[in-house]
C-alpha cells in the first residue's frame, strides 16, 4: 500500500481556492468531504476534530492561514505580513498540545518574511499558499519513509497493539504509527492488529478500525481496559503509537491512555514504538513536564454519542493527552531513521543526521 485509499484533506484551486476536509466526526457511518473557506471555519474544524492528528492539523492550519489572508486588502507587503502574524497566532490556539500546528504557523510566517515586505500582497499570498502545499507534500513523503523504517521492525505473524488513530486519517499520507503496518502488509507479512477503542471519543474504534479494515488488515477492536489482558495472553509482540509532541529528551505526548499502555508493555516485555515525523519534535520543550496538555469539555465523557452515562453535575477530568516517559520507549521511528532508547543526546543526533542529509 503506497497511498491511502481516501483523502484526509485536499486543496482545491490556486491561492484563491479552498480546502476540503474529510469530516472524521461522521465516521464510520458516513464518508463526507466538507468545504472550508475561512480561517474561522478551519479553526472550528480543528477544535471539533473534523480534522485531527498532529501532522494533519499542521497541514490544515497551513491552509487555514492561506484562507485567513485571502480576503485581506493590505496596502502593502508590510501590512500583509503583520496581519499574517496575527492570523497565525489565532490559528495556533485552536489546539494547544500538538506541536505541528504552531510549528506550521511559524514556518509559513517565516516564509512570508523571507519573501519580503517589499513584495505585493498578491505575491505574498501566493508564496504563503506555495509553502502550505510544500508542507503537505513533505508530510506525505515523511509518512512513506516512516512506513519503510517501521516495517523492518515487523515480522510475519506478529500481533500489534495500537492506541487512538495514527493512520492515514491523522496525516495526509499513509499515517505515522499505522504506516509501518500498511507497508508490512504490502510486503506480504500477516499481522493481527488490536485497536484500543480510545475513550472518550473512540478514535480507535471509529477511525483506526475503519481505515485498517478498508486497507485489508486483520483488526480487532478492544476496550481500553483490555490491553493488559491481551498483552498478558501473549497475543501482542509490539506496540505502535503516534505522537502529538515529543520533548527534547524523548518524552512523548499522545492521546490519553497511551502512558498506561506503555507501562503494560514494559511489564510484559513487549517493545513500545513511537512513530512520528521530525515536525512533531519540540526541541524548545526540555521534558514532557513542559508539554501543554489540552483539557476538553466534560460532555465528551458524560455524553458519548449524546447519551448521558454519568449523573448531571458530576465533576469530570478530561485531559486529551498524557505523557509517556522516554525510558518506556523502545525507539522513536522517524523519516530519518530510528532513535533507540531515546535521550536528549539521541534526539540531537537525529536532527544533526537529518540536517546533513538535507545539505
Amino acid at each position: 500500500m503506497s497511498e491511502a485509499a481516501f483523502e484526509t484533506l485536499r486543496w482545491e484551486g490556486d491561492e484563491h481556492g479552498h480546502a476540503l476536509l474529510l469530516d472524521q466526526t461522521l465516521l464510520p457511518g458516513e464518508v463526507r468531504m466538507v468545504p472550508v473557506r475561512t480561517q474561522e471555519e478551519m479553526a472550528d474544524a480543528i477544535r471539533r476534530l473534523v480534522v485531527r492528528g498532529a501532522p494533519a492539523i499542521g497541514v490544515a492550519g497551513g491552509y487555514g492561514l492561506v484562507l485567513a489572508m485571502q480576503p485581506v486588502r493590505a496596502r502593502d507587503g508590510a501590512e500583509f505580513l503583520a496581519r499574517t502574524r496575527s492570523a497565525a497566532a489565532e490559528l495556533a490556539r485552536a489546539r494547544p498540545t500538538a506541536v505541528n500546528l504552531p510549528a506550521a504557523m511559524e514556518r509559513l510566517v517565516a516564509r512570508v518574511e523571507r519573501v519580503g515586505a517589499g513584495r505585493t500582497p498578491a505575491e505574498l499570498l501566493r508564496a504563503l499558499w506555495q509553502d502550505a502545499r510544500a508542507l503537505e507534500e513533505e508530510e506525505r513523503a515523511a509518512c512513506e519513509r516512516m512506513g519503510r523504517f517501521g516495517a523492518e521492525l515487523l515480522k510475519d505473524g506478529m500481533g500489534v497493539l495500537t492506541h487512538c488513530n495514527a493512520g492515514a486519517l491523522a496525516t495526509v499520507g499513509l499515517g505515522t504509527a499505522l504506516a509501518p503496518l500498511y507497508v508490512a502488509h504490502g510486503q506480504g507479512k500477516r499481522l493481527r492488529v488490536f485497536a484500543d477503542e480510545t475513550r472518550p471519543l473512540f478514535q480507535g474504534a471509529r477511525l483506526t478500525a475503519w481505515e485498517l479494515a478498508r486497507g485489508g488488515l486483520d483488526v480487532t477492536v478492544i476496550t481500553d481496559g483490555m490491553a493488559g489482558s491481551v498483552l498478558q495472553r501473549g497475543w501482542v509482540q509490539a506496540v505502535f503509537v503516534g505522537a502529538d509532541r515529543i520533548a527534547r529528551n524523548g518524552d512523548v505526548a499522545n492521546k490519553i491512555g497511551t502512558y498506561p499502555v506503555a507501562v503494560l508493555a514494559a511489564r510484559h516485555g513487549v517493545p513500545f514504538y513511537v512513530v512520528a515525523p521530525l515536525t512533531t519534535f519540540d526541541l524548545a520543550c526540555p521534558t514532557g513536564a513542559a508539554i501543554p496538555i489540552e483539557e476538553r469539555a466534560a460532555r465528551e465523557v458524560t455524553h458519548p454519542g449524546e447519551r448521558a452515562v454519568a449523573p448531571t453535575g458530576v465533576r469530570v477530568f478530561n485531559p486529551a493527552f498524557d505523557v509517556t516517559p522516554a525510558e518506556l520507549v523502545q525507539a522513536i521511528v522517524t523519516e530519518h531513521g530510528l532513535v533507540e532508547r531515546p535521550t536528549e543526546a539521541g534526539v540531537r543526533a537525529l536532527f544533526e543526521r537529518a540536517a546533513a542529509t538535507r545539505s
